[in-house]
């Protein structure tokens, strides 16, 4: 009786659910490829992206540089990478990301991350300062970007005031594409740190708007919200704990394609809750799931 409804709630949850478009999706965004160059001096700097495009959300971001003379890549003391938000009242914001980039031989190529907490508006307008040293010289450039609405939902991230006032950014990163087994969950958890910086600094004395949170825990409960699906839930998932990368790394256990709701509570490192609550583990049939006041929702 239980393989029938749960079927039956299988057929129900796969109607819904456009998973050519969420593969294709991924499909194209599986390589690096240019989203803008930069021309500084006698060198030309490239800024890549999956599929190269930036979205709102988390992206990994490579940058080569080369002498505009020779094309040859080169490898610098220090690159810098600077997301700047500005809006029709020139007030200026970044978003997390990683400021100093890492260089990996295998590619020539320096390495990092950036969540954009909006997509290219009107209203905002996003540009990229990069910055690098060479010999002892610091060279800077700029260059402005679009960022896109996010379509992999297995990518969405949510803003929340912890009980302690203060502003958090929670974003997903992996896995990208789950599966019907159990997954690496990593998340990024940040605080916001200052409301505005000061656009006229130069890349080496910019400050970030958001810092990576430490020593936290994020309690996970996985859950399929929609009525035909009973509040089910799944077995063998691990919350999530901060790992040597500076993100929270856990497990969630997908028992089947659809669309899922992951709750979550946050406690700091005294073990006191910022934000998040429990949910019912009751089943309940032709009704709604219940969700946390801190969750994501997710589709694949």
């Amino acid at each position: 009786m239980v393989f029938i409804c749960l079927s039956a709630f299988y057929s129900c949850t796969i109607d819904k659910t456009n998973f050519k478009q969420e593969t294709s999706i991924d499909e194209e965004k599986n390589s690096f490829e240019e989203v803008v160059s930069i021309n500084i001096d006698d060198y030309k700097v490239y800024i890549e992206a999956l599929g190269g495009q930036f979205y709102k959300g988390y992206n990994k971001v490579k940058v080569k540089i080369e002498d505009k003379s020779s094309g040859e890549k080169l490898r610098f003391s220090e690159v810098n990478f600077l997301p700047i938000l500005t809006n029709s009242d020139t007030i200026l914001e970044s978003c997390p990301h990683l400021y100093e980039m890492e260089y990996h031989s295998e590619d020539q190529s320096y390495h990092g991350y950036v969540i954009y907490t909006e997509v290219s508006h009107t209203e905002f307008d996003w540009r990229i300062n990069i910055g690098f040293t060479i010999n002892g010289n610091i060279y800077s450039g700029k260059e402005h970007i679009v960022v896109k609405e996010q379509p992999n939902k297995n990518l969405n991230m949510v803003s929340f005031t912890g009980h302690d006032d203060k502003e958090y950014l929670l974003a997903l990163i992996s896995p990208t594409r789950p599966k019907v087994a159990e997954n690496n969950l990593i998340a990024g958890l940040f605080i916001k740190k200052l409301n505005s910086i000061d656009g006229d600094k130069t890349i080496d004395e910019a400050d970030s708007s958001y810092s990576i949170v430490n020593h936290h825990k994020i309690l996970l409960d996985p859950r399929m919200p929609e009525p035909s699906m009973g509040n089910h839930s799944s077995p063998n998932n691990e919350d999530l704990e901060q790992a040597i990368d500076g993100f929270y790394h856990g497990i969630v256990n997908y028992t089947m394609t659809g669309n899922w709701t992951l709750n979550f509570m946050v406690f700091n490192e005294k073990g006191d809750l910022l934000k998040g609550t429990e949910v019912s583990e009751d089943f309940t049939p032709g009704i709604e799931g219940e969700k946390s006041e801190l969750y994501i929702d997710i589709l694949f």
